[in-house]
């Protein structure tokens, strides 16, 4: 399955981004609202200058303490992080992820942020690849 058909499949959300200068205590309370585990951060929107993830402010957290909260996520935030186009594959999606070990990974065409792929989101098309084979298969045995 393509990243184009897993986007596809998601509807149109959007990806949800916050420029450099966000707080992260705002980008926590977006994190929280939208129950999302990271966001893309950009200057102008349509661009992936950086990543958040939960995993990044916990990290801050243990580190810093509440201080890191009001700081800036530009501080905080992976930059110039991997990112994927429409026509790569879950696969190769899917181990970029696990061999950087990161969930959430930007879709870019032509330098502009189409989209945002989760490890969930690969992991449940590469299911849905897996179910069809199978029953594919199981059909051609039956006779179908």
């Amino acid at each position: 399955m393509l990243v184009q058909q897993i986007l596809k499949s998601k509807g149109d959300d959007g990806v949800i981004t916050v420029t450099p200068g966000t707080l992260v205590s705002e980008a926590a309370q977006i994190l929280a609202e939208r129950r999302i585990g990271g966001l893309v951060v950009s200057k102008k929107g349509d661009t992936a200058d950086g990543i958040l993830s939960e995993r990044d402010i916990v990290r801050a957290l243990a580190v810093k303490g509440a201080v890191c909260l009001s700081e800036t996520v530009d501080g905080m935030m992976t930059r110039n992080p991997v990112c994927c186009a429409l026509q790569d594959s879950s696969d190769s999606v899917l181990a970029r992820m696990t061999e950087g070990r990161f969930r959430h990974m930007p879709v870019v065409t032509d330098g502009k942020l189409v989209g945002i792929v989760t490890i969930g989101d690969v992991v449940k098309a590469r299911l849905q690849e897996l179910s069809m084979e199978k029953d594919a298969l199981e059909g051609m045995i039956m006779g179908y």
